[in-house]
């Protein structure tokens, strides 16, 4: 018999037993989770050498192994994240009253978990305590199934999750790991829809399309992120420099990097003379349009079908537009509905980008590295949902939640 079965089937038991937790024992054992983290610091980095040394030898993308390293720094930022989310607010029981019928039926809607999520991902071993925690205080149940490259490190880190739980008399199953990443057992994962609510896959965009077609399970996806910046014909120049080297240069491997620059045609001259001394310090590639090859030495003109690239590295796509209309139109052929970012000193321009703009986080004067479910505020984030059933933008502990609705009433009956 497969583990598959029984594992989706013990998280979802696991599931009704977290729903007669308290607030305050919620947060209690998240703490504890976060002390357990820097406890056994050297146990997940030893695991975490182990899937480098196997990265390295597979010759896996520099991208994909930024992701997948764990060093002292991004494990205290796993244990501050999970300190994070005991702060919040729990969403889970909070009601909200919507009317008063003529008959006399009062009808609210009351927030409740979606039940077992499943994460699928790749190289992102911090996916496996922050998605136990967020799904741990919004009352849910997870199965993680990460891939083979961050296997030792993810498996260590559940291992010290379920531990805390168990502490408490609450079942490991809460926090599941799929042990062995064979194609076959995830297909089989993907069939569990009388026990799994809902499956959100991290990744590259062959991961994200295969859990697609493939899942009888509702997918929320978190697709690439090619993130823009657009520099309008209003912008402090300065300020836009600085925008673009954070977003571009700060760290590259991540989704919410800058891929795209746009640069409106009546300051392009000046920064773009700008642009190009600053990123090539940096030893940033630049591909190209034909109006903005001048003032890149070495750079590579490109194809009007070659922008949207997620390079995931330090490589940037730049065009020069000829007003707001076309940036607009460029961001909506090119992105992928995850961030963009506008500089401008016009409030008007600014609030009609916010408006037009079809992304899940649409910024004005700040950098594109903010788009982060810690960084907005939600403790941690599950990922950025880059469709818009039922999430949108990065998903926190409201997002992992659904309503349902309350009917009080004394005794009505329908005519």
């Amino acid at each position: 018999m497969s583990i598959i079965e029984p594992l989706s089937r013990d998280a979802a038991q696991a599931a009704k037993t977290l729903a007669q937790v308290d607030t305050q024992t919620k947060n209690t054992i998240l703490l504890d989770m976060a002390r357990s983290l820097r406890d056994n610091s050297f146990e997940i980095r030893s695991a975490n050498l182990i899937d480098l040394a196997s990265a390295e030898q597979a010759g896996l993308s520099h991208a994909m192994i930024d992701r997948l390293t764990l060093d002292g720094d991004r494990i205290e930022a796993m244990a501050h994240g999970i300190e994070n989310i005991a702060t919040l607010p729990d969403p889970i029981g909070v009601q909200r009253d919507l009317s008063t019928r003529p008959n006399g039926l009062a009808i609210s809607k009351m927030r409740v978990p979606l039940g077992v999520v499943c994460m699928i991902y790749e190289a992102r071993p911090n996916v496996t305590a922050d998605a136990g925690a967020l799904c741990f205080k919004s009352g849910n149940a997870v199965i993680l199934r990460g891939g083979k490259e961050a296997l030792h490190t993810s498996k260590v880190i559940a291992s010290v999750l379920q531990k805390v739980l168990k502490q408490y008399g609450l079942p490991a199953s809460l926090i599941a790991v799929v042990p062995d990443p064979d194609r076959a057992l995830l297909m089989e994962l993907m069939q569990q829809r009388e026990t799994i609510d809902v499956i959100i896959p991290r990744g590259g965009e062959g991961l994200i399309n295969f859990v697609t077609e493939h899942s009888k399970v509702p997918v929320i996806q978190h697709f690439k992120g090619v993130c823009h910046l657009y520099v309008d014909k209003d912008a402090d120049l300065d300020k836009a420099l600085v925008l673009l080297l954070n977003g571009k240069t700060q760290r590259t491997g991540v989704c919410n990097a800058l891929e795209g620059l746009l640069v409106h045609s009546e300051i392009a001259p000046k920064f773009l003379a700008m642009a190009a001394t600053a990123l090539a310090k940096h030893q940033v590639k630049i591909n190209c349009c034909a109006n903005t090859q001048q003032y890149f030495n070495g750079a590579q003109v490109i194809s009007d079908e070659a922008f949207g690239q997620e390079y995931l590295t330090l490589e940037l796509a730049v065009r020069q537009v000829k007003d707001f209309d076309q940036a607009v139109a460029h961001i909506h052929r090119f992105g992928s509905r995850h961030t963009e970012v506008i500089c401008t000193e016009n409030e008007l321009t600014a609030k009609r980008f916010q408006r037009t703009v079809d992304a899940s986080v649409v910024m004005v004067n700040a950098s594109s590295r903010f788009s982060d479910g810690g960084e907005l505020g939600l403790g941690a984030e599950i990922g950025i949902a880059t469709t818009k059933l039922h999430a949108y933008g990065p998903m926190g502990l409201e997002s992992l939640t659904t309503e349902k609705y309350l009917v009080n009433g004394d005794g009505q009956i329908r005519a």
